[in-house]
């Protein structure tokens, strides 16, 4: 049970990891010397100066910005939730508040993730330019925060 526990929080933890990752870091888009996330967009020019400006202000990218960050809360929340229940739960009782806070969060960070998809191309047409990790970490975190919420819910509290 305590081997279960620890892979559990571990996988808690590395959500929570790409989702912080995902959310700060400026490589959404990357190409030609240019990188775009959901806050800032810089270029680096000869002699690696790299400019930044803040994003657009596109009530669409305020979405993706507003979901990332409540993925990042719900997940914060599901994470202290946990602790909380696996000190005051009853035997045999389930974690579902744990849970639902967890797929909260999964489905914050694919709304967003899918809304960035959807809009990408309204702004960004050229070829030279691709989708950079962030972007892609954001849609690893999706699965495993889905994954994570799901354990959550079947999980049993045991002495």
């Amino acid at each position: 049970m305590l081997l279960l526990l620890l892979g559990i929080i571990v996988l808690h933890v590395a959500v929570l990891v790409l989702l912080f990752v995902a959310t700060i870091v400026s490589q959404w888009i990357v190409g030609n010397g240019h990188a775009t996330d959901l806050w800032q967009n810089c270029s680096t020019t000869s002699g690696n100066v790299q400019h930044c400006f803040s994003s657009s202000a596109n009530e669409w990218l305020q979405s993706v910005q507003a979901t990332m960050i409540l993925s990042i809360i719900f997940s914060v929340l599901s994470l202290f939730l946990f602790f909380c229940q696996l000190f005051t739960l009853t035997k045999g009782g389930r974690f579902y508040i744990t849970g639902i806070f967890q797929i909260l969060a999964g489905l914050c960070v694919m709304s967003a993730a899918s809304i960035y998809t959807v809009r990408h191309p309204e702004w960004h047409l050229d070829s030279a330019y691709s989708y950079g990790f962030a972007y892609i970490l954001a849609w690893v975190a999706f699965p495993l925060a889905l994954l994570s919420g799901v354990v959550y819910v079947i999980l049993r509290k045991r002495e």
